[in-house]
């Protein structure tokens, strides 16, 4: 089958990479990971998110973050915002993107926005008319699409109902998202192709956790369905506070070098990327799960030995 020959990366390392931490990191490291990132040529970098400290302090300092970023021209920098109020810190931070969240079952939708499908997307609704009406742009992200911590199995029927109603109200983007990591390229075809239905496939991104090890696959599956936009994580990092058990999302260094490999076009320089994965892991005081990143780190140390005989 034919793939995309141009892919664009998300990368939403700084947010989705970082909200689990236990410890605070400094606001100085955030803002230096997410300029490190858009030096490295990806177009999009998640910064940050506006929700609740009591909820993710992580995130406390939000609007610190995007106060302190260096934006470049052309990259963009959406927010998290799971409401009006979380909309209107985003919009006085200075953000020109958002990013909504919805669940495709009950049980994570409470346990993630502490409301039922139906109210979230009523709230949704409400934040993305608004930010139109400013001039922002919203994306919206639909979570456990491939399977749900909770309630098991999910039907591609109930990722197609929230996917519609979020592309209905002006999301100009759908992102699939597989918060748990247990979809296969099976699954993942399935519920591409029954979203497709509704929404554009080129509207649609993909969002996949590594936790059994099958991302890679399904961002190939994804691409041979014709998706061209797919989120990662600087290193790996990552994992959701009401997903137990879920790992990072999938290495945006390893997404590259498999698109590199495939001859797909992203602009994202390697070295760079690698050694932004490195700063912050150097920071948070554990090894990349990158495995590029580390086979190419150990590539270049044997060089380098080489050089020096």
């Amino acid at each position: 089958m034919d793939i995309p020959k141009k892919v664009k990366l998300v990368e939403v390392g700084p947010r989705d990479g970082l909200q689990n931490e236990a410890a605070q990191v400094p606001t100085a490291v955030k803002v230096e990971l997410v300029n490190r990132l858009a030096d490295a040529g990806l177009p999009v970098v998640e910064a940050t998110a506006f929700v609740s400290p009591k909820w993710v302090p992580q995130m406390a300092d939000s609007a610190q973050v995007m106060a302190g970023i260096r934006r470049r021209p052309g990259v963009s920098y959406p927010v998290l915002v799971p409401n009006r109020k979380g909309l209107d810190a985003a919009i006085a931070a200075g953000a020109e993107e958002v990013v909504v969240f919805g669940a495709a079952t009950e049980s994570f939708s409470r346990r993630n926005t502490n409301c039922s499908i139906a109210e979230g997307l009523a709230r949704f609704s409400e934040v993305c008319d608004e930010a139109l009406k400013r001039g922002l742009r919203a994306r919206g992200d639909v979570s456990v699409c491939l399977g749900c911590p909770y309630e098991g199995e999910v039907k591609p029927e109930a990722v197609v109902r929230v996917a519609r109603e979020l592309y209905a109200v002006g999301c100009y983007e759908i992102t699939v998202c597989d918060t748990i990591g247990v979809g296969t390229p099976g699954t993942t075809r399935a519920v591409l192709e029954a979203v497709a239905g509704h929404v554009p496939i080129e509207k649609l991104a993909g969002h996949f956790h590594d936790t059994y090890g099958q991302a890679l696959a399904n961002i190939y599956a994804a691409l041979e369905c014709g998706v061209t936009t797919f989120d990662s994580s600087v290193a790996g990092l990552g994992g959701c506070p009401y997903a137990p058990g879920a790992t990072g999302n999938v290495a945006t260094e390893d997404v590259l070098y498999m698109l590199n490999g495939l001859g797909i076009e992203t602009g994202v320089d390697m070295g760079k990327l690698i050694a932004a994965g490195q700063y912050i892991c150097d920071i948070l005081g554990r090894p990349t799960h990158s495995k590029a990143a580390l086979a190419l780190a150990a590539r270049a140390r044997a060089r380098q030995l080489e050089l020096e005989l």
